[in-house]
């Protein structure tokens, strides 16, 4: 699938500031599962410079900085994505102790993946959660992380929620509800409680969710499968990952995934922030 991105956003301040640093993450990654055919990003006004670097996970990330005061800034990026995974499932689980839950990876793997098994113990109540979609699947890692996004989708109300950091996945579990990236982090919790190397991930879907008034940035999951690969899951529509989505970026939490990151100097100034997304999808042999 061919996936054309036009992606502006915008920051305004009520009054002239200093803008720090500032990190943009606005690259499609390019993999296994997505190429990147065309791609242009500016900024107006222009930054002071602007240096291209390989983020942590391997994404383009792009570091600006400034001179004087701004009263507003905005980045237009379009792109033109080809999508390469048809089927989602198209792996085996090639070391066997990661069949069956909790897995274990082999050590070389355990410590590289360490990043994403770790982070601060999950709550009693998704580490319950957790267990009992674990136990239903007889423990079987594909067939519980299949479960796990169909069970999200199917019994949590997605809202949509435009600002803001992922709620507590403790919070979301109990409110039966949040914005993608609030299930998103929900899941990769749940993950992690199997011993499993899950990540955060920013981008586009195709799939305009149905609580959503237009697109948007969406969020998902990949966990990491020997054999496998990172393989993404969507909680909130309930899906294996195939060519629908463009991912952007991703971290162990929202935090090393977010699109653009920065800060402002200014007393008394406030900011705002507006965003115009617009994708259409096309067959690749149709482009």
């Amino acid at each position: 699938m061919r996936i054309h991105i036009r992606h502006d956003t915008r920051y305004t301040y009520d009054r002239p500031v200093f803008i720090e640093p500032t990190s943009v993450r606005l690259t499609p990654r390019e993999d296994a599962t997505q190429r990147l055919i065309r791609h242009e990003i500016t900024f107006d006004p222009p930054p002071e410079g602007v240096s291209e670097c390989v983020a942590h996970d391997g994404s383009t990330e792009r570091i600006l900085w400034f001179s004087g005061e701004r009263a507003a800034i905005t980045i237009h990026a379009t792109s033109i994505v080809e999508t390469l995974r048809a089927n989602p499932f198209d792996y085996i689980i090639t070391h066997a102790p990661a069949r069956e839950l909790p897995v274990s990876y082999p050590p070389a793997m355990r410590d590289a993946l360490a990043a994403y098994t770790a982070g601060a113990p999950a709550h009693e109540s998704v580490v319950a959660w957790s267990e009992r979609y674990a136990a239903e699947t007889g423990r079987d890692t594909a067939a519980f992380l299949m479960r796990l996004a169909e069970v999200v989708h199917g019994s949590f109300h997605v809202i949509e929620r435009l600002d803001g950091d992922p709620f507590d996945a403790a919070a979301t579990l109990e409110g039966r509800e949040g914005a993608c990236r609030d299930v998103a982090m929900l899941y990769v919790e749940a993950c992690r409680v199997q011993g499993l190397a899950a990540r955060f991930v920013s981008g586009y879907s195709v799939h305009n969710p149905p609580e959503t008034t237009q697109h948007e940035l969406h969020a998902w999951a990949e966990v990491y499968l020997p054999g496998g690969g990172w393989r993404a899951f969507d909680p909130s529509l309930g899906l294996a990952v195939a060519d629908g989505h463009v991912a952007l970026t991703s971290g162990p939490d929202h935090r090393l995934a977010a699109p653009v990151t920065g800060s402002y100097r200014g007393t008394g100034a406030s900011s705002a922030l507006a965003y115009d997304i617009h994708i259409r999808a096309e067959d690749a042999e149709g482009a």
